[in-house]
């Protein structure tokens, strides 16, 4: 997603459309190769399912209102922590200020800073979890 008009109304019809479905997104911004949501998560909904909703649902978005040249999808992957009540607005700052944000360093970059500084490790599936020693 190049430009930010484009990711605004990705960020929009996200917001709109988890709306519908009940699931409750804080905060949502991304850049040109990812996305972030602030979710709160309701006592029958896991990760797993809410992402398949997001990421389903806008890429069939993006696709059907053909606002690409080339087939959009989003990757299979995804990246997620929880985070205590007292931070969140440290992260919703985080969230909103991706355009500068990333100008200084890409996503992969920051991905592996993360890793490395909180012990997480990546799985053969893609994902990533926390190392418990």
């Amino acid at each position: 997603m190049e430009t930010p008009e484009l990711r605004k109304a990705m960020w929009k019809h996200i917001r709109e459309n988890a709306k519908k479905k009940c699931i409750f997104i804080d905060f949502v911004n991304g850049h040109k190769d990812h996305c972030h949501c602030l979710v709160s998560l309701g006592d029958d909904q896991t990760l797993r399912q809410i992402m398949q909703l997001i990421k389903g649902e806008s890429s069939h978005w993006i696709n059907k209102e053909s606002l690409l040249k080339e087939k959009f999808e989003w990757q299979d992957e995804y990246f997620a922590v929880s985070v205590s009540e007292s931070l969140v607005d440290k992260v919703r700052n985080y969230i909103k200020n991706q355009e500068s944000h990333h100008a200084k360093k890409t996503w992969e970059e920051e991905l592996n800073e993360l890793i490395e500084k909180f012990g997480f490790q990546k799985f053969n599936d893609s994902s990533v979890r926390r190392s418990v020693q």
